[in-house]
């Protein structure tokens, strides 16, 4: 390295990184069984797009018959190939038995779902006549694909579709892949709904992201969204890729579904294609062009007009930051700023300190809080307006003992309020209708299996929620899907359905908070292992290069779905906070309960 001379700036670089592309090699002449196998298995993990190469290994009809997208298996380490079984008598060929432990599989929806079982399946190989004489090809194999997880990694990457989420007068009995929306309605479905889904990064992306969008939502999360794009919507036949022009403008012919779609259910359907389109590194689409069948256009959304169609709600209309000072009172502070200001106190009786109070939280909307008393036992709703009275508590826990009373409070994008209430005699999870005690209803909730919710947190879309689940001695997340039911009657009724894991390789969660529309920043521990910070979807993958500084004695998190805005968590040097790019900061020594918006 120089020892001297001056210094001079440059302009980083804003090109995504060169990737080090992975090429399978054909059979070798007269290979052995055992070479075949390990070939095969080395031609998955290559950036062929059709696997071309992989089914070289196959005989001709195994080759036909194989569908590499129907699954795609995630082991640990990848799999282990078991020595090859010998031939009984008349028995032609060899078996290959191929193990390991399965993390999770990727379905033929693309969606990620976390399968912590063992592994195993063979493979059968025969000696096929071909030209150069007779060679050991695979005739007999299991669907998809199986791949260890560093190459799952290095393949694949996480991208959210978008769909608009339905009303509670639609919401009983699903949506549709694919479904029209009735006359009138997506007028008012402006809430975006992320579906994660699974691409391969370096395999056209930004098509597989369209086709993915067209075919519809995800199994799971279908109940509870719906799609402008009219059923049975593909890319018009014959359309092999799509690729911005150099102004940015993406092309995207349709079939004659969408031929007779008006303008404005058009722009919807193209602004669910933008938002699609953002987490494509290579994309960097600004504009859509929806085409018909015979070529004209079919409308034109640019991503100012689709940011101002939908608007989707993050953590508020502001960026500050909320939490209790030593004397149980709610203050909060810019989360802008680059470094950390004093912070003030929130005008109303939540500032005023006229009840004290162990965990808040702020309507998205900044116009009123949620808190619970010191001792647990009572949730109070204020209006953050000076002079305001806090009133009658909406709720009282009847719990003997105060680790068992109400959970920390969330608000979710509707602007309804849930808590749990952790009474053994009485454990519920309840919603209150925009925060008011006249609207309350105790959500159904499916799949605890006698778990005990610790900690509840609505994500800004109000169609999930994340709970922190005690249960044998351990507490998991999971995310459930809120369904929410209008009956005949004009009563609503609300669930909380098919609880599944979101951190399966963490063995204690401690905190957790929402931090993107299918992210969040969770707080615990792998088997053995010591307390960390991690970024985690909502489907129970774990985002790739997305590390966090440590630090110690973490026991509250919270983070904004903006992700320029800072991290802030009380740990035991109190609370403190995260700004990008630079170390935590020490904000306020005896602070607890730190809140964004939600």
């Amino acid at each position: 390295m120089p020892d001297n001379g001056g210094l001079q700036a440059v302009e980083a670089s804003q090109r995504p990184d060169s990737q080090v592309r992975v090429f399978a090699m054909p059979p070798r002449e007269n290979a052995g069984p055992v070479s075949i196998v390990e070939g095969f298995l080395e031609a998955l993990t290559s950036d062929d797009p059709q696997y071309t190469m992989a089914r070289k290994y196959l005989t001709e009809k195994a080759a036909k018959g194989w569908h590499p997208e129907e699954r795609t298996t995630v082991l640990t380490d990848g799999p282990s190939t078991g020595p090859a079984s010998r031939p009984s008598a008349g028995e032609e060929g060899r078996t290959f038995r191929l193990s390991g432990h399965q993390v999770a599989f990727v379905d033929q929806q693309q969606a990620y779902r976390p399968d912590g079982t063992s592994y195993s399946k063979t493979l059968h190989l025969v000696q096929e006549n071909g030209p150069k004489g007779k060679q050991w090809r695979i005739d007999g194999l299991p669907q998809g694909v199986v791949l260890g997880q560093s190459d799952f990694q290095r393949i694949y990457q996480s991208i959210n579709k978008y769909y608009f989420a339905l009303d509670e007068e639609s919401s009983g009995g699903g949506a549709q892949s694919g479904g029209e929306s009735g006359p009138g309605s997506t007028s008012r479905q402006k809430r975006l709904v992320a579906d994660p889904v699974y691409v391969r990064q370096w395999i056209d992306p930004l098509t597989q992201t369209v086709r993915a969008l067209l075919a519809g939502p995800t199994h799971w999360l279908n109940p509870v969204v719906t799609t402008t794009f009219p059923s049975d919507t593909r890319l018009r036949k014959g359309v092999k890729s799509l690729a911005p022009d150099d102004e940015n403008n993406l092309k995207v012919p349709l079939n004659a579904q969408a031929d007779h779609v008006g303008q404005a259910r058009c722009k919807e359907m193209a602004a669910q294609l933008l938002f699609s389109l953002r987490d494509v590194t290579s994309a960097n689409v600004s504009q859509i062009e929806l085409e018909r069948s015979n070529g004209s256009q079919l409308c034109v959304l640019s991503e100012s007009d689709a940011e101002a169609l939908v608007e989707p709600r993050t953590s508020g209309p502001s960026d500050d930051q909320y939490f209790l000072d030593d004397k149980g009172r709610l203050v909060q502070m810019s989360g802008a700023s680059r470094t950390a200001k004093d912070p003030e106190r929130v005008p109303g009786p939540l500032g005023d300190g006229e009840q004290r109070m162990r965990s808040v939280a702020v309507s998205r909307d900044e116009t009123q809080a949620a808190a619970v008393s010191n001792s647990g036992s009572a949730l109070f709703v204020g209006s953050l307006v000076a002079g305001a009275s806090l009133g009658d508590p909406v709720v009282r826990s009847n719990a003997k003992s105060e680790k068992d009373r109400l959970t920390t409070p969330s608000w979710d994008g509707l602007g309804d309020l849930w808590v749990a209430d952790r009474d053994p005699k009485k454990p519920r999870l309840l919603m209150f209708g925009r925060g008011m005690a006249d609207k309350i209803h105790e959500a159904d909730v499916s799949g605890l299996d006698g778990g005990r919710i610790e900690a509840v947190k609505v994500s800004a879309d109000g169609v999930r929620i994340a709970l922190l689940v005690a249960e044998k001695g351990k507490t998991t997340l999971r995310i459930g899907r809120v369904e929410r039911d209008l009956g005949p009657d004009g009563k609503l009724t609300v669930s909380v359905d098919e609880l599944r894991a979101a951190a399966p390789q963490m063995e204690e969660v401690t905190a957790m908070s929402w931090a993107g529309g299918s992210r969040l920043v969770v707080v615990g521990r792998e088997s053995g292992g010591v307390q960390q910070l991690s970024y985690v979807q909502c489907d129970g993958s774990a985002p790739t290069g997305q590390a966090l500084p440590g630090l110690t004695g973490v026991k509250e998190i919270a983070a904004s779905e903006d992700d320029r805005l800072p991290l802030v968590a009380h740990s035991d040097d109190g609370i403190v906070r995260l700004p990008p790019g630079l170390p935590w900061q020490t904000v306020l020594k005896d602070g607890t309960a730190p809140v964004y918006p939600g």
